[in-house]
């Protein structure tokens, strides 16, 4: 059966940008024939929790993400009124259903909120450096998540069981849930998401229909900061150039904070190449204790996105390609006294950072080994220590 007309946008009301993927999903959502699982990928913070719940919405007839113009079938308000939609998270071990709830609660009201736990591992103390690993443990499968698959809808057209960050599924989970995708029951709609497809079962992957989320485009998150989240064009467009495509972390972004701490990514660069140690262990101190990780995490886009443009000018010397337009002169002294510089490979120790960031390592230990290891990169130099003795790093910076 069709559950949307041609005339219904989907998401319509909330999505951010996601043109091809949202187009797909209306064709499969007027189709005569939808499958029973789909699985959602894009990198983090494109929007695959809020795509999947505008799914599930549609579904069930929930005139709520997209306006359905008087087709709603329900009377519910959101999905998360809805008895037969229900929403699963990576969970902590041992960690008591209340904390799950109040997340969930804080998603009903914005699709876009940051509720994985691996990413904010306290809702009461954001800078906790307490590292929450999620997974979906075969106790949590057996006891909360297949008892919601065995009943026939209560008031919708399918039960509709979202498992956000599949990916993070241990191996005797996987192959409990592939059980249920294997034999699939007519009532039951399964929507996954995942970054990581390599850690996924193969068989899993090819039992879902696949939804493929883009990178967004800076004039898409723009355009979110502006319709959703109140900013101005002005301050839309300098949060999106720092971006990196994720839309659900920008917006935590301060721009007056991030302003300020471009002019310090500079000095930061400065004296990471001429090995200024109580400078740069002032500089990364301030950081530490003024940013909070999704600040931190802005700043090192911010470094990054000046590293990018010092390799696009040192190749092209074309000041049309440079976004940090106005630190020009900047750009052009750090070409000619770095020539020999190895920024890509600066640019990929940040995007490890991030990685790390995310996963609550202290930032100023880290933001101390990439100083020392900067210092080599720029004169096209091998850092001293090596990848696999990242441990050495604090006791050098003593010596």
């Amino acid at each position: 059966m069709s559950y949307i007309t041609k005339d219904i946008t989907f998401g319509d009301r909330r999505l951010v940008g996601q043109k091809s993927a949202r187009l797909q999903a209306e064709r499969m959502l007027q189709s005569e024939r939808l499958s029973h699982a789909y699985l959602l990928t894009g990198p983090d913070g494109v929007g695959k929790t809020a795509f999947a719940l505008a799914i599930a919405e549609i579904v069930n007839g929930v005139d709520h993400l997209t306006d359905l113009k008087g087709a709603a079938v329900s009377k519910k308000s959101s999905w998360y009124t809805h008895p037969d939609i229900h929403v699963f998270l990576p969970l902590p071990s041992n960690l008591g259903t209340t904390e799950l709830q109040v997340r969930l609660e804080m998603l009903s009201k914005d699709p876009y909120e940051i509720v994985d736990f691996s990413l904010r591992p306290a809702l009461t103390d954001p800078d906790s450096s307490k590292n929450r690993r999620a997974f979906y443990s075969i106790e949590y499968y057996h006891k909360d998540i297949r008892p919601k698959t065995v009943y026939k809808p209560n008031e919708g057209r399918r039960v509709v069981v979202i498992l956000t960050g599949i990916d993070t599924m241990r191996k005797e989970s996987a192959n409990a849930f592939l059980k249920l995708l294997e034999e699939p029951s007519d009532n039951i709609l399964f929507i996954l998401t995942a970054s990581k497809t390599d850690q996924l079962l193969p068989t899993i992957i090819s039992r879902c229909q696949h939804i493929r989320l883009s990178p967004l485009t800076d004039e898409e998150i723009k355009d979110g900061l502006v319709k959703h989240d109140g900013k101005s064009e002005e301050d839309a467009s300098f949060l999106a150039r720092l971006s990196d495509g994720n839309y659900s972390l920008t917006r935590f972004y301060d721009v007056e904070t991030l302003q300020q701490t471009r002019k310090e990514t500079i000095e930061f660069l400065r004296y990471s190449y001429t090995q200024d140690v109580p400078v740069l262990l002032k500089i990364i101190k301030e950081w530490n204790s003024s940013l909070n990780t999704e600040n931190q995490i802005a700043l090192c886009n911010t470094l990054e996105q000046l590293l990018r443009d010092i390799m696009v000018y040192r190749a092209s010397r074309n000041e049309a390609l440079i976004i940090n337009i106005d630190q020009i002169e900047v750009i052009k002294k750090f070409c000619d006294s770095m020539e020999n510089a190895r920024l890509e490979d600066m640019i990929d120790h940040l995007q490890q950072l991030k990685r790390l960031l995310y996963q609550n390592v202290q930032f100023k230990y880290i933001f101390t080994a990439l100083a020392l290891r900067f210092a080599h990169l720029m004169r096209g130099l091998e850092p001293v220590i090596s990848k696999e003795e990242n441990w050495r790093h604090l006791p050098a910076l003593f010596e």
